[in-house]
């Protein structure tokens, strides 16, 4: 075997699950006197038999006094759209403009919600473009299927644009 980092743990020592009310309280009170410290000797040293791992996320997730509970307003959502459009899935450059929201909670609303409304407004500008756009005038003052034209040259057929998404 390589050479590697040592484990920070007994993987069969460490509790997976939901986190009780008591490790909660345990993980607040140890990072309110001694701050975060390094990730893999926190559990160690708080007195859970928790991950390192597990217990950041806790914290940066859930437990943190200045994580925003609650829903989203109609403003971070369509900030998060337009972000999302620039930025793409960086989801942690994205929570930056957010104080108070993880960028978790972010990628959560994302993909839950907001993903779904933007697929949808596409597919609506990219009908409404194509039946607007799919008949002009030549230049004898004839309508002509322009959608129909561009597929016989590109070799997909004829009358296939209503087909295609």
């Amino acid at each position: 075997m390589g050479k590697g980092r040592a484990p920070c743990c007994d993987k069969s020592k460490v509790k997976k699950g939901p986190w009780t009310p008591a490790e909660d309280l345990k993980l607040i009170s140890f990072i309110q006197k001694n701050g975060h410290g390094n990730r893999r000797s926190l559990p160690k040293q708080a007195g859970l038999l928790r991950s390192g791992k597990s217990c950041r996320l806790r914290w940066i997730n859930y437990l943190r006094p200045d994580v925003k509970r609650g829903n989203f307003t109609p403003e971070e959502e369509e900030t998060i759209i337009k972000l999302h459009d620039s930025l793409g899935n960086r989801w942690s450059k994205i929570a930056s403009y957010f104080p108070g929201r993880t960028d978790n909670e972010n990628k959560n609303v994302w993909n839950t919600q907001l993903k779904k409304r933007v697929g949808i407004l596409k597919k609506d500008i990219k009908i409404n473009t194509t039946t607007q756009e799919a008949f002009e005038t030549n230049n004898k003052g004839q309508y002509i299927d322009v959608a129909t034209s561009i597929n016989i040259k590109e070799g997909l057929g004829k009358m296939m644009w209503p087909l295609i998404n």
